[in-house]
């Protein structure tokens, strides 16, 4: 009867945690598996919810569908949801943090309209090998194949006609980010996987920019790539909050309420 009272004792202090917004929630989109885990103020893991996916050849290069990366995130979601309900009796409307993180590098490119021109091209795409090798060449500085930058420059390259509408590109973690809150932003370390970043200013390196901007190709472009870049932040810096739109996005059943702070989306590195 005591191992019952403390067991009960202890799912009553959880549930108090979750009333009180005591809690972060972290969403991993991997390559085989998109995770939700929901942790209490003392990092003790209090609920969990994933979606098993994979990528596919799209006019053959690795991608992702849109449709496959906003059902994997709200089936976790709602399973981590459905998991807190279960355990500790409470519908999930309030979260203390959230942060999501997902795999480093590729190309998702947008026009100013905000609509994705390509599908998503994935770190696991080796098209990008001219591209790899003039821009380590022009930087002096490795630039591997699967670096956002050298996506962008693969497709000027190749003249995709996509190219010249180009407004911003980014990350998955940085596109998930950017549709719950508004905000065109990436922690450094995801930065770092899509174009180099000087250790001094924590911001994009200045000369490689203007170096490329210089390149013939690209100078013929209507756009300058420091406006088609996502904003770096420093781990710890507030990124933004849960719109009332991104409530919805990432909870279709309104439940989960908006204003949640965000943390600087992140790649999967350590």
């Amino acid at each position: 009867m005591a191992v019952m009272q403390n067991d009960s004792d202890q799912v009553a202090a959880i549930a108090e945690k979750i009333r009180a917004g005591k809690t972060s929630l972290g969403i991993e989109f991997g390559s085989t598996r998109i995770k939700a885990v929901l942790i209490d103020d003392t990092y003790r893991t209090i609920a969990s919810g994933d979606y098993g996916w994979a990528s596919h050849l799209e006019h053959g290069l690795w991608s992702y569908t849109v449709e496959e990366i906003w059902k994997g995130l709200q089936t976790a979601y709602a399973e981590m949801a459905g998991d807190v309900e279960a355990a500790y009796g409470e519908k999930l409307t309030h979260i203390g943090h959230i942060g999501f993180s997902a795999m480093m590098h590729g190309y998702l490119a947008f026009d100013e309209a905000g609509e994705l021109l390509v599908p998503f091209r994935t770190w696991q795409n080796t098209n990008t090998h001219e591209a790899h090798e003039k821009l380590s060449e022009l930087f002096q500085y490795n630039i591997p194949e699967r670096w956002s930058i050298a996506h962008l420059y693969q497709c000027v390259l190749d003249n995709e006609e996509h190219v010249s509408k180009v407004a911003f590109f980014t990350t998955l973690a940085g596109y998930v980010h950017w549709k719950l809150t508004g905000r065109k932003v990436l922690g450094v370390g995801d930065a770092s996987g899509m174009f180099p970043i000087d250790p001094t200013t924590r911001t994009w390196e200045a000369e490689f920019i203007r170096q490329f901007n210089e390149l013939p190709e690209v100078a013929a472009q209507p756009w300058k790539l420091e406006d088609l870049l996502p904003e770096p932040l420093v781990a710890g810096t507030p990124a933004g909050e849960l719109t009332e739109e991104g409530a919805k996005l990432l909870d279709p059943t309104g439940t989960l309420q908006p204003g949640i702070t965000l943390a600087p989306p992140e790649g999967d590195a350590g």
